[in-house]
C-alpha cells in the first residue's frame, strides 16, 4: 500500500471538516427549530404579564400584541432608536395605548418604561421595564423593589385623569406625585416621562389608532 500523498491528506482532511460542519449545522438548525416555539411563547407570556400590570384584561378584547404601530426615533418619548405602541380596543373602539417610552435622566441612567394611557386620556398604569437606579434608594420606582408592597410608589399614576396631566410632576416641582426623600431624581425622571407619554397619546390619538397594524403612523 502506497503512502498517502500530501494532496490526498489535504483532501481527506477537508472532506472531514465539511462533513463535520454539515452535521453541526444540521444539529443547530434542529435545536433552533425545536426551541424557537417555546422561546417565542415564553417571551409572549412575559409581555402579556407586564401588560396585565398596567391594563386590565377586561378593558380590551383584541389581540393586543398583534395590534401595534412602529415608531422611528421619537424625541418626545425618549426613543433614540424607535419603539412600539400597542393599541387596545374593545368592540372595535379605542380603549388604550400602551406606549414604550424612556426617561433618559434617571439617577443612574436611562429608565425604560411602559405607560398605558386610556382613551379618555387618563393613565391606566406604569411599569419600569429596565433601570439601574440605586438599590435601596431610587429603585422603588420598580414595584418589585419597593418595600411598600401594599401601596407601591408607582401605583400613584393609575389614579391620574386627563385633567391631572398638566400637573403630573413630583410634589417638589409643584405637582401631586409623592416621592421618597433623598431619591427625588428617580421619581422625577419617571414622572416627567409619564407626562410626556400622556401628552403624546393625546396629541396623536386618532393618527395612532387609524394606522395599519405594524406600520409607522
Amino acid at each position: 500500500m502506497s503512502e498517502p500523498t500530501a494532496l490526498g491528506l489535504s483532501v481527506r482532511t477537508g472532506s472531514v471538516m465539511v462533513a463535520f460542519t454539515a452535521v453541526f449545522t444540521a444539529i443547530m438548525a434542529f435545536t433552533f427549530s425545536a426551541t424557537k416555539a417555546r422561546i417565542d411563547a415564553s417571551a409572549t407570556e412575559e409581555k402579556m404579564k407586564l401588560i396585565s400590570e398596567v391594563l386590565p384584561a377586561s378593558s380590551y378584547d383584541n389581540l393586543l400584541l398583534d395590534d401595534f404601530v412602529t415608531l422611528g426615533p421619537t424625541r418626545e418619548l425618549g426613543l433614540d432608536e424607535g419603539g412600539r405602541i400597542y393599541r387596545a380596543r374593545k368592540g372595535g373602539r379605542p380603549a388604550a395605548l400602551l406606549i414604550e417610552t424612556t426617561a433618559p435622566d434617571g439617577y443612574s441612567g436611562r429608565i425604560e418604561l411602559i405607560v398605558a394611557i386610556r382613551a379618555d386620556g387618563g393613565v391606566s398604569g406604569v411599569r419600569a421595564v429596565t433601570h439601574r437606579e440605586t438599590p435601596g434608594l431610587g429603585d422603588y420606582i420598580d414595584p418589585k423593589k419597593d418595600k411598600n408592597k401594599k401601596s407601591p410608589w408607582i401605583a400613584q399614576f393609575a389614579e391620574l385623569k386627563a385633567a391631572d396631566i398638566p400637573g403630573c410632576k413630583v410634589i417638589k416641582d409643584g405637582g401631586q406625585i409623592a416621592y421618597h426623600t433623598g431619591a427625588t431624581i428617580s421619581a422625577r425622571a419617571v414622572t416627567n416621562a409619564v407626562a410626556r407619554a400622556a401628552r403624546y397619546a393625546a396629541a396623536n390619538h386618532n393618527r395612532l389608532f387609524a394606522a395599519p397594524s405594524g406600520s409607522k403612523p
